[in-house]
């Protein structure tokens, strides 16, 4: 009986990563809509303090095409996504746009925030998310991962404030709130990161 139950378990454990490592590497990533024209200025160029009036005068969070990361990583940094959207941030998302550097825990860490409507793009270490905030996989972040790996992420707010990352919305990953004038970014390993906004990309970005 327990030879049994071990052979089982240890064929859902095999069938389980077999699966996952098909999704990771195997399965084709979806059709790429980026807008090339982000990438033909570099996105260092731009003054990250000075952000959109998010009045509804302009277009929306649909009218953009989805971004996604060029290949593996980008190479330049690719000038804001959301530039011409100036869609009002939807109920219950909280406004965390702008330039980030960690000053705490993984000090140096650096991301860009845009936000309009209910659509969220993150860009760093040379991996661009787009999404929607609404808790779904469909809208999440469906791109690559560290070692080019094929991700699903679904992202909501909490009741708290706080935009959640829940990998293939099973677990929760990663963690942003605002405190103050500090963006807090917390991974999965629980180190906390406090960030504090820059205007500009380092010179040695």
């Amino acid at each position: 009986m327990i030879l049994s139950i071990t052979k089982w378990l240890f064929g859902f454990v095999a069938v389980l990563v077999i699966g996952l490592l098909f999704y990771a590497f195997a399965l084709p990533r979806p059709p790429d809509t980026t807008d090339p024209a982000v990438f033909l200025q570099d996105g260092r160029s731009v003054n990250y303090c000075d952000l959109p009036d998010l009045d509804g005068s302009g277009k929306s969070a649909n009218d953009i095409p989805k971004a996604y990361t060029p290949g593996c990583s980008y190479t330049t940094i690719p000038i804001p996504i959301l530039a011409e959207c100036t869609e009002p941030l939807t109920e219950g998302v909280v406004d965390m746009r702008g330039l980030w550097l960690g000053v705490s825990g993984r000090v140096g860490h650096l991301e860009r925030i845009e936000q309009c409507g209910n659509r969220v793009v993150v860009t760093a270490f040379g991996i661009i998310h787009d999404f929607r905030v609404d808790g779904t996989l469909k809208n999440g972040a469906r791109d690559v991962g560290a070692v080019c790996n094929n991700f699903n992420t679904a992202i909501h707010f909490d009741d708290e404030g706080v935009m959640v990352f829940r990998l293939f919305n099973l677990f929760d990953t990663v963690f942003r709130e605002m405190r103050d004038e500090e963006m807090i970014f917390t991974f999965i390993d629980g180190i906390e990161t406090s960030t504090q906004r820059i205007c500009q990309y380092p010179d040695e970005t």
